[in-house]
């Protein structure tokens, strides 16, 4: 249990860092994602994208 969490604690941590670039792409606009506007700065909490990029590597890795 103790390892799923820190993997989801940082592919969030990763997903937050990259925002600005997959906000490019489409990612991090998907309906499960949260932006919190807080003392002047945007702070990104991308659940649905790390469910879509999860599953995404997921198949990739089942493919190989």
């Amino acid at each position: 249990m103790l390892k799923w969490l820190l993997t989801l604690f940082i592919a969030l941590a990763v997903l937050s860092a990259v925002q600005p670039w997959f906000s490019r792409l489409g990612i991090g606009r998907l309906p499960g994602d949260l932006k919190i506007p807080l003392r002047g700065r945007t702070y990104y909490i991308p659940f649905a994208s790390t469910v879509v990029l999860s599953l995404a590597v997921y198949l990739i890795g089942r493919l190989l």
